[in-house]
């Protein structure tokens, strides 16, 4: 055999093994979505893959390898809207909307994934370490949406607490599909949510201040109360003999 046909089988050799971990990496994504990480076995991802269970094992020696693997192909496909791109944006009420207009097109996106990840978070550890980087994420939004707000104290902790909730992805789902508004209506909601947030807080700061602590009672010794003197006639009477 010629040194150019072995180098084509082992280019196609190649290829085909790529293939086919290409092939059992979207199965194992496609189960996950369907019926979440929790409940997918490794007997589903070869028998959709069309491969035997030691070829996915002879791939993914491991669940760490196929996670990453999965990770990596569903977030490629699926990119999350960027939070550098929000802090451009000077108005904070206008940075908001856009923001959570974006993150919720987002969300109707990816709504099967998320639902799946977030159900079995709890009870599968290695999606409970995958998700830090989506709640990171999250919380990298939360602190874009709060800057150059100039709130502190009281104010600030409501504005913070008020976008954490309206960019949670249960917020979006329980608005659109519990309470049955559409995407845009509940972007509008979340957005009076936040302003609402900053100047009820605020307010109360400036028209409730905190209440000053009392003042300690004194561990001294009290004067004894004074007793009034008895008026003359009372006392003379007082001192003569009987």
């Amino acid at each position: 055999m010629s040194d150019q046909k072995r180098r084509y089988r082992m280019t196609r050799r190649a290829e085909l093994e790529q293939q086919t971990r290409q092939r059992i990496t979207e199965s194992a994504v496609a189960l996950h979505q369907e019926l979440g990480p929790a409940r997918t076995s490794i007997s589903a991802i070869a028998e959709r893959a069309g491969v035997r269970r030691s070829t996915v094992y002879r791939h993914f020696p491991d669940e760490e390898s196929l996670f990453a693997a999965c990770s990596t192909h569903w977030r490629a496909a699926n990119p999350a809207p960027d939070a550098r791109a929000f802090a451009a944006i000077a108005d904070p009420a206008e940075r908001t909307e856009i923001a959570l207009r974006e993150l919720y097109a987002f969300y109707r996106r990816t709504e099967a994934m998320y639902t799946s990840l977030l159900r079995d978070e709890p009870i599968v550890p290695i999606v409970q370490r995958l998700l830090r980087g989506f709640h990171d994420y999250l919380h990298a939004v939360q602190d874009v949406l709060m800057a150059g707000r100039g709130l502190r104290g009281r104010a600030a902790r409501g504005a913070r607490a008020a976008i954490g909730h309206a960019v949670a992805f249960p917020t979006w789902r329980s608005l659109t599909h519990e309470q049955g508004l559409a995407d845009d209506d509940a972007v509008a909601l979340m957005c009076l949510l936040v302003e609402g947030a900053t100047t009820c807080t605020q307010g109360a700061d400036e028209h409730y201040p905190t209440r000053a602590r009392p003042e300690p009672a004194s561990s001294a010794p009290q004067p004894e109360a004074h007793r009034p003197e008895a008026p003359p006639t009372q006392r003379a009477r007082q001192s003569k003999p009987r």
